[in-house]
């Protein structure tokens, strides 16, 4: 740690605990005991079942999990795609083509995600590209959301590449596409896995441009979320967010395997 005396650890671990614990612990844990509790009148709940777990778990609240994991899994497979591409080529670019290239893709988090939502529906209601009401234009908008994480976390990792090695494989006589896949794509996994996590976390917990835009048959998980608590079902929407949570923890710690390996390798 940076505090060197004994009282100076104490003191920041005293604070710590004090910002962390009503800040981030406490509202989780309200929400896990409000998950098992019959009623909640007082100071704590009262009661206990798992009957809202019975029904997070099977159904169409099992359907809206699915659909969530599904969407969260593609929109980060075409975030990291088109992420990884902008990185190099911005890398590739003159310093203003590079920032002008950072700015559009960062475009999309300077806005409210509700504009983005309103973005989509109104640029592919129409023909030729027609996705409102299809799946197809949540997951393009979960995309675009998440992009910007990708391009910015694997544009770091981009800058920090040693060339001695690229240098080393085309003086070896390897083509470019040789040294893409098989050298820079290699030392850039943990980066690439790092941004993949975020991508699927930030999109597992999206719903201001998803209200605007899923059809009846495709309703990911925290719509169902919002829909519960909206009508006084909160013990219930409770158990939905720790379904929620804990797949998207189980999936980040699968994640995060992937990627101690890779900056082993």
């Amino acid at each position: 740690m940076l505090v060197h005396s004994r009282k100076g650890r104490w003191a920041t671990w005293a604070v710590f605990f004090a910002l962390f614990l009503p800040l981030f612990a406490v509202p989780l844990l309200v929400v896990l005991a409000a998950s098992f509790a019959t009623s909640w009148s007082s100071a704590f709940p009262s009661g206990f079942t798992t009957g809202h777990y019975a029904a997070a778990t099977r159904g169409e609240s099992l359907q809206a999990l699915t659909t969530s994991l599904v969407t969260a899994l593609t929109a980060s497979v075409l975030a990291l795609v088109v992420g990884t591409w902008a990185a190099l080529a911005a890398h590739a670019l003159k310093k203003r083509g590079a920032r002008l290239l950072d700015a559009l893709f960062m475009l999309p988090v300077a806005v409210p995600s509700v504009v983005v939502g309103l973005a989509v529906l109104v640029a592919f209601s129409k023909p030729p590209v027609l996705l409102n009401g299809t799946r197809w234009i949540v997951v393009l908008a979960h995309a675009v959301l998440v992009t910007a994480f990708a391009h910015q976390s694997v544009s770091a990792a981009v800058a920090r590449l040693d060339p001695a090695y690229e240098q080393a494989a085309a003086s070896l006589g390897a083509r470019p596409s040789y040294v893409l896949w098989r050298v820079r794509l290699p030392l850039l996994l943990p980066s690439l896995t790092a941004a993949a996590g975020l991508c699927f976390a930030l999109s597992m917990g999206e719903l201001s441009a998803t209200m605007m835009l899923y059809p009846p048959d495709w309703t990911p998980l925290p719509v169902r979320i919002y829909a519960a608590t909206d009508r006084g079902a909160l013990f219930t929407g409770s158990a939905l967010a720790v379904v929620l949570m804990t797949t998207t923890v189980l999936v980040l710690f699968a994640v995060s395997r992937i990627r101690t390996r890779a900056a082993y390798r």
